[in-house]
Order: C-alpha cells, then structure tokens, then sequence
C-alpha cells in the first residue's frame, strides 16, 4: 500500500507555493457525491487531467475514471483505492476546519476546473460546494449535476445561447448587476438569500449579466456546458476573496 505523506496546509488561504496541480489546460475534480451516467464522457472529453477528492476515488473507480491523484483528508477512501496511486501522487491535507472540496479547489491551479461528484443526494453537501465556489471566486469551476451546472458569474458575463427555459441566479451574499438578454431584467434589483433571488429566470437570446462583486450563482442546464466554459475562458477573474 502507498505510504502517505503529511502536507499540513491548514486554513482555506494557500499560497502559490502549495499548489499541488497546476496545469495549462482544464483539468476534473471527482468528489465523493454521486456521479451521474454522463460524467466519465464529459470528463474524457473536457479535460486529461483527474483529481480525485478523497473518497471521489472510489466513485471514480466505480464509473472507470482513472484520476491521475488525490487530495483530501483522507478520512473517505478505502485502502484498497488509496493503494491505486503511488506516494508521490497521495496528498493529505489535515483541516477539519473544511470541506475536502475546499482543500482540492484551493490546492489546484487551471484555466477552467470541472467539478463533478459534488451534487445530488446529499442537498448538505451540495450547499457547502456553493459555498466552496464562492469562496474561491478567482478559480474559473463549474460544478456539474444531474440537469444543471453552477459557477460563479464573472464581472461581466457573455453567454453565447439560443433561447433556454431555464436560467437562474442564486445570490450567496449581497450584490448587483446588470443584464441583457434575460425575460426578466435585473438591473437595479439588490439580490441577497434573505430577500431577492432571482431563480427561474430565461433567456431570450445571448445572454450579458454585470456583476459587482462575486456573490452571485449562476444556474443553467448541463446541455449549456460549452458554452459556460467557452465564456469562463475568456472572462475577467475576480480577485482572491480576503478572508
């Protein structure tokens, strides 16, 4: 079995330095959640490399992706998955003070992430990957569901899309924007959990959203994945959220 190695990296603000993926081209997160029919297909055809976030080891294995390594407290994943990968390839962090999620998202650098095996039966779980998204707004990921994917709006936002039933905004946290293209324009609502949301919205065409700070969710259904990752690769980042 491989011997595991102890990387102490303690709180949710890493430096550069303790990147442990950092790759020029996108790259998957597998977690622990459940994994979908679809999954191994976008992942074959999205992106070459495959982190595996603890237990998503074992959901990996399970629907044949073969992630290249994996990060996470460890408390997850069986000794007959860790034995899959070689020491050099096993990357503990202790923080209990976090999801695994976080300790992936934090420790890898790529153009776009995808992030699958982190919705579905659990809506606890779900809730604290939004929460890991917002947290990390300058990393450009896409949570990926059954029906539907997730990111972070970007400050100015253009989605090249035809006309879609479904398209919603979930704020995290206070904040404003702007949009075109929508049924139902935004512009000079102030969203917030406690007060306005902006769900079930649609999209009457391509679609520019403006926002002020990176609260905001935005929620559309899984067939619009290219063109989200097509507009995240050319969107500003927002900036490190200070802690």
């Amino acid at each position: 079995m491989a011997q595991l190695r102890n990387v102490d990296q303690s709180g949710s603000n890493v430096p550069m330095s303790s990147l442990i993926v950092s790759k020029s081209d996108p790259i998957a997160l597998i977690g622990g959640g459940q994994l979908f029919e679809q999954d191994r297909t976008d992942s074959n055809r999205h992106t070459q490399y495959v982190v595996a976030v603890d237990g998503g080891a074992t959901s990996a294995r399970r629907h044949g992706i073969a992630p290249n390594c994996v990060i996470g407290d460890l408390d997850s994943i069986s000794a007959e998955d860790l034995a899959q990968f070689a020491d050099s390839d096993i990357h503990p962090i202790k923080d209990q003070d976090t999801t695994d999620f976080d300790k992936a998202l934090r420790s890898v650098d790529a153009p776009l992430i995808y992030a699958f095996g982190f919705t579905g039966k659990r809506l606890d779980h779900g809730l604290a990957a939004f929460h890991t998204l917002v947290q990390h707004p300058n990393k450009r990921c896409i949570i990926v569901g059954e029906d539907s994917i997730v990111c972070v709006c970007p400050p100015e936002f253009a989605l090249d899309i035809p006309p879609t039933d479904a398209f919603s905004l979930f704020p995290m946290g206070p904040v404003t924007g702007t949009s075109l293209g929508l049924n139902w324009p935004i512009d000079g609502l102030a969203f917030s959990p406690m007060s306005q949301i902006g769900t079930s919205n649609a999209a009457t065409g391509p679609v520019t959203l403006t926002m002020d700070r990176p609260n905001m969710l935005v929620i559309v259904p899984r067939h619009m994945s290219d063109a989200v990752s097509a507009a995240l690769l050319t969107a500003a980042e927002w900036p490190v959220r200070e802690k």
